[in-house]
């Protein structure tokens, strides 16, 4: 069973303890600038990134996606963020944010931040994002499932903001008060989904506001935007932040084929290729000597969801767990993925604290008399009929392989007869959450460096999935871990959920990936940002001139 070596990550520590400003004191990003002035925008010269991902959106608040947070983290400020290679919370848009007990966060903004537009930016916006974000309420966005320690929920599922949650005594200050201890929340806010910044006078307070018109306080602005083909985003002159760009312009150019994107970087067509070529393509673009191919640390994993409610099979505990006890992940990394990405055996990927193979200790190799036994022991009748669902527009094309195999792998077992459907992302985000499907692929990117990212997303009250899945035992060990300070009280919290998760099988994890990218000679900065956040920070990157 080959597994890699992951670098160990932090978990939430000390609750009060002040947040140094982002770039104090981080090393250089590579000869591309780091964001301490050293390269200035009007320096450099533009640069492309070509990728195959796709944009949600590009108001926050109806986004929780990869493609869609690549343009955000660029675009927007949080009040805190993460930097590279790195799990240390520093300042953003605040200078600090300091819990004054387990329950209160108090935010000090920076004196002088302005959005890209001019306008000031206060505690006022800071507050007015938040409350937006959760009166949306947007199925695609963050919030709602982000926010849960200053949200109510009604039975209906509707989400409102917790009275007196958020408190802004002065323009520079923003007092959070959470309705029970949460260690993580302060990491919640270095997401853009949940707590990027945006202008009152700008976005509808009922409504997202249209992509090109979007209106950031971060290291560049919006110029351009014109939906699956390219978005161009120029310096924003009015940044009062420490990320100093270290290119005047950026073109993301978006490719609906890795093959064409694997052209466009050995044509030079684009200066740099992320996200996602082919297992093939990398292989092909590691023996080309005009390119040079990165691979970082990485946490992306891959995962395929169960609809536990509905009148579906899926239904039955019993069912899924049989399909976990024939689900092979080590075929599915050779066969799928020439073995670039690696078996994953819990929900959370190795290297976070707390960390167990969950499902592997439950189910050991695949066995389908194993299988057998537990669908005869539930009285199930087989073959079991399931509707399994994939996308080809946002995952790479390797996932049509990966579905492929999965179908082999449970009707060969001879007790399943899979009926496999591929849907356009824009339209697979909503109907996997309506029931089109009994099982379906997902895939995740840390939303922040704590395994508390791969669980309390995953598991309270159907997660932001919807599949229908509550435990209140889960739910209770997410409070919980939440909310203590000590680092062994977490990982026996994070421990037990995982063993639940392994039992009640609402999810069946895959594989863990890395951070890859394929740039031009004439590119620096691209490797100090290929880190496990997956956040691919523009101002890092330069090009030498021509």
């Amino acid at each position: 069973m080959k597994r890699k070596q992951f670098f160990a990550l932090v978990g939430a520590g000390a609750l009060a303890v002040s947040l140094a400003a982002c770039g104090d004191d981080e090393p250089g990003g590579g000869n591309g600038g780091n964001g301490n002035g050293d390269v200035g925008g009007e320096t450099g010269v533009p640069w492309t990134l070509g990728t195959t991902d796709t944009v949600t959106a590009l108001d926050p608040a109806g986004s929780y996606d990869l493609g869609s947070s690549t343009l955000e983290y660029n675009l927007y400020q949080t009040l805190v963020t993460v930097p590279a290679n790195s799990t240390e919370i520093v300042g953003d848009a605040a200078e600090q944010c300091v819990y004054d007990d387990p329950q209160t966060l108090t935010c000090t903004l920076k004196e002088g931040l302005k959005f890209s537009n001019g306008n000031d930016l206060t505690s006022s916006d800071v507050k007015y994002s938040f409350e937006r974000s959760i009166a949306i309420q947007d199925p695609n966005g963050a919030a709602i499932y982000l926010l849960g320690s200053i949200t109510d929920s009604a039975d209906d599922g509707t989400v409102t903001l917790t009275e007196g949650a958020i408190e802004t005594p002065d323009d520079t200050t923003v007092i959070f008060n959470l309705d029970k201890p949460d260690t993580t929340f302060q990491y919640v806010l270095t997401y853009p989904g949940a707590g990027a910044i945006v202008d009152e006078e700008t976005f509808p307070a009922d409504e997202k506001l249209a992509d090109d018109a979007v209106v950031g306080s971060g290291p560049y602005k919006l110029a351009q935007y014109k939906a699956g083909e390219q978005a161009t985003l120029e310096v924003n002159e009015e940044y009062a932040g420490d990320n100093v760009a270290a290119a005047p312009t950026v073109f993301v150019k978006y490719f609906s084929e890795a093959s064409a994107l694997k052209l466009a970087i050995e044509s030079g067509e684009v200066d740099v290729a992320w996200r996602s070529l082919s297992p093939t393509d990398i292989s092909d673009l590691s023996e080309n000597p005009d390119v040079a191919v990165a691979t970082g640390q990485g946490a992306e994993i891959r995962y395929w969801v169960w609809k536990v409610d509905g009148d579906g099979s899926s239904k039955e505990a019993a069912v899924r767990q049989a399909a976990a006890q024939v689900f092979d992940r080590e075929a599915i990394a050779e066969n799928a993925y020439d073995g670039t990405v690696d078996p994953l055996y819990s929900i959370v990927p190795p290297g976070y604290a707390g960390q167990s193979d969950a499902f592997l200790d439950t189910y050991g190799e695949p066995d389908v008399d194993k299988a057998a036994q537990i669908l005869a022991d539930a009285g199930i009748e087989t073959p079991v009929d399931l509707t399994v669902g994939w996308t080809p527009t946002h995952y790479g094309p390797a996932l049509e392989d990966e579905a492929n195999e999965l179908e082999r792998q449970l009707e060969e077992s001879g007790l399943f007869d899979v009926d496999l459907k591929s849907t356009e992302w824009e339209q697979y985000q909503t109907i996997y959450k309506e029931g089109a499907y009994d099982l379906w692929a997902l895939g995740w990117f840390p939303d922040y460096p704590d395994a508390d990212t791969y669980l309390s997303p995953f598991v309270v009250d159907g997660g932001f999935f919807q599949n229908g899945y509550s435990n209140q035992a889960a739910n209770d060990l997410v409070s919980e871990e939440q909310g203590a300070s000590d680092p062994a009280a977490r990982e026996a919290a994070f421990g037990e959920l995982q063993q639940i998760i392994a039992t009640d099988v609402p999810f069946i994890p895959s594989w863990v990936g890395q951070n890859i990218g394929v740039y031009r000679p004439e590119m620096q900065g691209v490797e100090d940002t290929l880190d496990p956040s997956f956040i691919f920070r523009f101002w890092l990157v330069s090009k030498s001139g021509e």
